[in-house]
């Protein structure tokens, strides 16, 4: 499975994509600039990716899972419960592409993220 750096101003997270048409997607353009979005305990941000709903998207996720929204072309990174959450668990504002998870849960360094900051993803180095 391919890895990414998700890169924030004073720390980076590593992340793995899974092998949906998305993910693959996601990765061939890679690497991204954007900036960041909050809603709860998701960030979010916009990609240069236009693409549909898979057959196994969802609005319920798993803390720690990154999602492609369709309706933003946003990349979505989900570590806690956001605004429509019915509980502990993430919960997306729709639908949203599976594409990867987080490979560590930095939640305090992904909670202080503010609105508007810079954020890049890259493919991570190759495993020596």
């Amino acid at each position: 499975m391919p890895k990414i750096k998700i890169i924030f101003s004073d720390f980076e997270v590593l992340a793995e994509l899974n092998q949906t048409e998305s993910a693959k997607k996601i990765f061939s353009l890679l690497p991204i600039s954007s900036q960041a979005n909050l809603w709860g305990e998701e960030i979010y941000f916009e990609i240069p990716l236009k693409a549909g709903l898979e057959k196994d998207a969802r609005e319920e996720v798993e803390i720690g899972e990154l999602g492609y929204w369709r309706e933003g072309n946003a990349f979505c990174i989900f570590f806690g419960p956001t605004p429509v959450s019915r509980g502990e668990k993430p919960r997306a504002y729709s639908k949203v592409n599976i594409i990867g998870k987080l490979l560590e849960l930095p939640k305090d360094k992904l909670k202080s993220v503010q609105s508007g900051a810079k954020i890049k993803i890259e493919q991570a180095e190759k495993e020596k």
